[in-house]
Parts: C-alpha cells; sequence; structure tokens
C-alpha cells in the first residue's frame, strides 16, 4: 500500500482497510450477535457458537500480534546492522540495552541523527514514541505491517 504523503511523525500510523475496517467488524459482530444469541438462549447450541466467535476474535488479534512481533525482530536486525555502520565501535556493547520500543523508533531517523538519538534513548531512557518526536529528518517505511 503505498502512502501517498511522505511521512512523518504525524503520519506515519498505518491502517490495513481491510483488517481495521472489514474484518475487525465482522469479528466483532459476530461475538456480539453470540452473546445476544446466548442471554436470549441458553443452550448447547448458542455456547458453541459463543465460544467459536470469542476463539475466533482472539485469533484475529494473536495473528495480528505475532505479524508485529516479527517485523519487531526484523527491525531490531535492521536497525542493530545499520546502527554499527553509523557508531562508534565502542557503542556497539551498547546496543543490547535498547529495548525493542526504542529499535523501532530509531528506524524513522536520518543516518545523520542516529548517534544523537541512540545516546539519548540510552541515557534518557526515551520510549520509542519520544525518540520518535525528536527527529528532524524523517526516514519514511513504506514495508511495515
Amino acid at each position: 500500500m503505498s502512502q501517498k504523503l511522505p511521512q512523518s511523525f504525524a503520519t506515519h500510523r498505518r491502517f490495513d482497510p481491510w483488517f481495521h475496517f472489514v474484518a475487525f467488524p465482522i469479528f466483532l459482530a459476530a461475538f456480539v450477535m453470540a452473546c445476544i444469541q446466548m442471554a436470549r438462549r441458553c443452550d448447547l447450541a448458542s455456547m458453541w457458537g459463543l465460544l467459536v466467535s470469542l476463539g475466533l476474535l482472539i485469533l484475529f488479534f494473536r495473528v495480528r500480534i505475532y505479524a508485529l512481533r516479527v517485523q519487531d525482530r526484523v527491525i531490531r536486525l535492521e536497525e542493530t546492522l545499520r546502527m554499527k555502520a553509523l557508531l562508534p565501535e565502542a557503542w556497539h556493547v551498547r546496543l543490547r540495552e535498547l529495548s525493542p520500543g526504542q529499535f523501532v523508533g530509531l528506524r524513522f531517523a536520518s543516518d545523520e541523527e542516529i548517534p544523537a538519538l541512540v545516546e539519548a534513548a540510552l541515557e534518557e531512557k526515551l520510549n520509542g514514541e519520544a525518540i520518535k518526536k525528536r527527529i528532524r529528518i524523517w526516514r519514511g517505511d513504506a514495508f511495515r505491517v
């Protein structure tokens, strides 16, 4: 999905219309309908419908979380490699101190900003959002999930 505007802190969040606006409302509606059915008629079929709709809703969220976790691992790997090329060798050991959220925030920073932002992230314990807010030259990421 290509973006029309260049990415910035204000525009970097991404919505997947099929995920957020089609699939989620369908699974949520199925769960609500199963709850209503269960309240109206408490029998084996309505209990089964409720359990299946709950299971599908849980599966829906877990699949999304798994994809985001894999993406975070790839980001950590990419950014570690990038930082090892940009930062002095003495800093390489400290890269292990960065949290996954910090790596996610740093991926949007330009090469010129990386040294100062890594130092700030480590010393000030900045989270990913705080790091993103400090970025002046935004490096877009069009390949994220």
